[in-house]
């Protein structure tokens, strides 16, 4: 019936933070937010390919600074629920897995494997180990109470095969191992062994029993909202249902709680999985993508960088001395109202009542057609009660205990002393205060074409097509296939103007096709369906022609069975019709390949490598270019972003930070009325159909300087630079 801390029987509220998802300076204050909402514990992921990104080699510093994150939720008074895995899923490129784990002689992921095995050992046993020489677990006197491993294996158990029940039982097996001294879970599996509790994922999980009585009942991923991919509608999850759900699993005995997500962030860098996930991480979140609280740029100056300035409200302002001269901050950090507010409240009503729910289970009493009593009694008298009210559109009154109560439609009231309603979860208090997006100013640009029609020293030649991954290994999103055509001078189309059809199969996600130089468009896929084919007339001449497709990468998959063996790239057949011949295939002949582009090789997007380049006046319509522009920081503290729905698809780099993948694709999907009544999916209420899945680009305060900031962007397809503005975020 609850978490026992120190003999302390408690019920929990988590939510989830991801560390690489914000930046270290957006750490305190969204730590800080959380308390502030209720929370007793933050949960994170640890992500394997964040942290090793070649076999061996090890990254624990800046956004992936994991020792750092728990240290400040320690020191913010928060436990962390440390999720290990090492399979994330997260919507996280490769689901947390590093790409070289992929090419390990013999490996097969998630399954009883050797290889894959002795790989996920050494990472968990890794991560352990830091954790433990860091004092960071509870017994330690840390802030690590709960640790995880593998992630939602369970519903994969019947599609993997023979060796998906072994796998899971060595998995548990190998954690408790680690002798890391607090209690393992592992989500969505209903047959973990002792002593590992298994939990539940989803919108609703008041269905849920451990599978032993002896485990508490806990709700790993509550989910807040959902994500968005590009060409896809934004998800919202009401919060009247938010609460109602929570509540419901509280009533039916859960004892532990974790929004996910409660600050989903940014998938900054090439971070995004999927495919086509957005940059965007937003979930709908209690706290949105841009929240923090930032400081001007004489604060950072005077070495307050790291400094948590602001409490969870907006509009806030601190002052700090240094050398004794004020320094004035405004704090701009963007909770979502009325969520964030709405849900503190449940969990203060929660945890008044948490005297009688740590006491056993309920007693449940019929009020009505539609409506319950779950009655919570101690022995040494606390007593609570949730009033409930199924019915999705008709409001109730209800007798309990000789007093009368209103239960809106799809409600819970909550008494902590079984008389008084301190809360409804349809009743919001808190106002709404939608975020605003304010221009801060245009930009003067310069650009930078990248040659289509060369390849340089690295390029190689193959015979046939080949697997983009297995290529560039994601060290870039970007694979140039170039192969020849002879043309000769009888063919008819070359007089009658009739130009031959070239047509691409791909795996996916993107291609963009030159001939001669000259672009012929582009073709890609999308979330549900990321293979394309690619089939318009070229242009040719007589003699050799030169095809070039660039074949570009949004994402690795990040859920699927055997993932690990999905393609991507250009694997054709490749061909070519119209010909005197008919058709021709070109799939099997020699192909010339170049792992990224030109610009990515010369640091274009980097300080010092835009420096040497020739830049030449802005030429924003032209394919494939690279843009630069300087820029001052906007006046104030507020988030800042960039408006970038003018533009086509690419990348952004801010003084040399990846801001991430941008695309202008437009969302498909169903979008209405949307009422907090009825059960939720995340199709029910969705907005920004027929519009740009994500139009504004989050760039983090603490990446400026103020002035003589460094904007560059990739622009693949082309778009009109006119139109790419700062903005400021404010409610």
């Amino acid at each position: 019936r609850a978490v026992v801390i120190n003999g302390q029987r408690r019920i929990l509220m988590s939510g989830s933070i991801h560390y690489p998802r914000s930046t270290p300076e957006m750490w305190p204050d969204l730590i800080q937010k959380a308390k502030d909402g209720g929370l007793d514990v933050i949960q994170t992921y640890v992500f394997w390919n964040g942290h090793e990104p070649a076999r061996g080699q090890y990254h624990f510093a800046d956004r992936y600074d994991l020792v750092r994150f728990v240290k400040l939720a320690k020191q913010a008074g928060l436990y962390v629920h440390l999720r290990i895995g090492p399979y994330v899923c997260a919507e996280w490129n490769f689901g947390g897995f590093p790409v070289w784990l992929k090419y390990v002689p013999g490996i097969s992921f998630r399954t009883d494997n050797g290889p894959f095995k002795a790989e996920m050992q050494r990472f968990v046993e890794k991560i352990v180990s830091m954790m433990k020489s860091e004092g960071l677990f509870e017994w330690q006197g840390g802030p690590i109470i709960l640790a995880q491993v593998e992630n939602e294996y369970g519903p994969m158990e019947s599609a993997m095969g023979a060796g998906a029940k072994p796998y899971a039982n060595w998995a548990a097996k190998m954690a408790v191992a680690t002798d890391a001294g607090v209690p393992w879970v592992m989500c969505k599996q209903d047959d973990a062994p002792d002593p590992v509790i298994n939990s539940c994922n989803g919108f609703y999980c008041d269905y849920f029993s451990p599978n032993s009585n002896s485990k508490p009942t806990m709700w790993t991923e509550a989910w807040t909202g959902w994500f968005t991919a590009f060409g896809g509608a934004v998800p919202h999850r009401p919060v009247e249902d938010m609460a109602f759900a929570v509540a419901r699993f509280v009533q039916k005995g859960g004892s532990f709680v974790n929004y996910y997500m409660y600050h989903g962030g940014t998938n900054f860098d090439r971070t995004a999985g999927g495919p086509f996930i957005a940059t965007s991480y937003d979930y709908d979140a209690p706290i949105d993508e841009y929240g923090t609280s930032t400081v001007t740029p004489s604060v950072q100056q005077a070495g307050f960088r790291n400094f948590s300035l602001c409490s969870a409200f907006p509009g806030c302002k601190k002052q700090l001395q240094t050398d004794g001269k004020p320094l004035v901050a405004w704090c701009a950090g963007l909770i979502r109202q009325p969520k964030w507010g709405h849900l503190r409240d449940l969990h203060k009503a929660i945890k008044q009542a948490e005297p009688a729910l740590v006491s056993g289970d309920p007693t449940v009493q019929r009020i009505g057609n539609y409506e319950k009593a779950y009655v919570f009694k101690s022995s040494t008298g606390a007593c609570a009660a949730f009033l409930s009210n199924y019915h999705t559109s008709a409001a109730a009154r209800v007798v309990y205990n000789g007093r009368r109560y209103d239960l809106p439609a799809w409600s819970i009231s909550i008494l902590p002393d079984c008389k008084t309603a301190v809360f409804n979860t349809a009743t919001v208090k808190e106002p709404s205060l939608p975020a605003k997006m304010n221009p801060a100013g245009g930009l003067a640009w310069q650009s930078y074409s990248e040659d289509t029609n060369a390849l340089d020293s690295s390029a190689f030649t193959k015979d046939g097509l080949v697997e983009q991954l297995s290529m560039t290994w994601d060290k870039s999103d970007y694979l140039w296939y170039t192969t020849y055509v002879n043309i000769d001078s009888s063919e008819q189309f070359l007089k009658s103007g009739q130009w031959p059809q070239l047509t691409i199969n791909s795996a996916g996600h993107s291609v963009q096709v030159f001939v001669n130089g000259q672009s012929f468009g582009v073709a890609y896929g999308g979330y549900n369906s990321p293979k394309l084919t690619y089939s318009k007339p070229v242009k040719m001449w007589q003699g050799s022609n030169k095809i070039s497709i660039l074949s570009s990468a949004m994402g690795l998959p990040n859920q699927g069975t055997h993932y690990e063996a999905w393609n991507v790239g250009v694997l054709g057949p490749v061909t070519l019709s119209g010909l005197n011949q008919g058709k021709r295939d070109l799939s099997n002949q020699k192909w010339t390949y170049q792992i990224g582009l030109k610009g990515e090789s010369l640091g274009v997007n980097s300080i010092s490598g835009s420096s040497p380049v020739e830049w030449g006046s802005a030429s924003g319509a032209q394919p494939l270019t690279w843009h630069k522009a300087y820029f001052a920081a906007p006046a104030g503290s507020a988030p800042v972003a960039l408006d970038m729905g003018s533009m086509g698809k690419g990348q952004i780099w801010v003084n040399g930070n990846n801001a991430g993948r941008y695309w202008s694709y437009r969302a498909s999907g169903s979008c209405g009325a949307c009422s907090y009544a009825g059960t939720f999916s995340e199709a029910k209420c969705q907005t920004n159909c027929g519009d740009i899945s994500q139009r504004w680009y989050h760039v983090p305060r603490s990446w400026l300087k103020p002035s003589g900031n460094l904007l560059v962007v990739l622009e693949e397809f082309g778009g009109d630079l006119s139109g790419v503005t700062l903005m400021t975020r404010t409610t």
